[in-house]
Formats: structure tokens, sequence, C-alpha cells
């Protein structure tokens, strides 16, 4: 399971949601395995006021990813490396954090996760 979330500036992002979407989602497939229908992508875009950030151009992206845990820190790296090399988005535009959670901590479908049974691996 991978949920992510962008934010960036409503000026320069909106319209261009399904691009960024679709990017990651390849990412997340080729990297850790994550079937191409799992899709959960959260779009935050913010008026440039509401969205503060010295020293990054207008088209700076915040990429948050939670997750459950896992996925072994080879698989991390990959995953960024990999949205680093396909985006052709300026690396100073961009940052990325992973945020793992236990399956226990989360609730799917109407159960906790790790009663749930999963399509795909997560130990990658």
């Amino acid at each position: 399971m991978a949920q992510v979330k962008v934010y960036g500036r409503r000026d320069v992002w909106a319209g261009r949601q399904r691009e960024v979407s679709d990017l990651l989602q390849s990412c997340l497939v080729s990297a850790w395995g994550i079937p191409e229908d799992k899709r959960f992508h959260r779009f935050l875009l913010l008026d440039a006021d509401d969205f503060v950030c010295p020293q990054r151009s207008e088209r700076y992206l915040i990429i948050e990813v939670v997750c459950f845990t896992g996925r072994s820190d080879e698989a991390k790296k990959a995953l960024i490396r990999e949205i680093y090399e396909k985006s052709g988005f300026d690396p100073e535009d961009v940052e990325i954090t992973i945020i793992e959670m236990p399956k226990p901590n989360w609730g799917i479908r109407g159960v906790p996760a790790d009663e749930l049974s999963l399509s795909y691996k997560v130990e990658v």
C-alpha cells in the first residue's frame, strides 16, 4: 500500500495533476512493484501565499509517500532516484519524503491492514 500526497502551488500545477500522478505511479510500479491499478494520489495545491518555500522556484513540489513498513532502504532509494530521473524537474524544486507505518496502524476495507490479503509484495 502506498498513498501519495503532492503539495505545490495552484497557479503552477493546477491542470497538471494527471501528468504528475502518471509519473509517480510509473515510478511506484517500477521501483516497488505496486500494481498499476493501486493508485491513491492526493494533490494539495495552495495559493502562493500559503506555500512558503524560500530559495525554491514557483515549481517547487513536496511529494510524500505514506506506505506500509517493509521496504528495504535500497527500494526506498530506488524510488527516490527514479522520481528524480523520470520527472525531468529541477532537483532543487522537488523534495520527497517516505513515511512508513506498520500495517496494524492502517484500516482498509473494514479490517486492520495486517489482516488484509494483498495481491502484491511489500517486502522488496
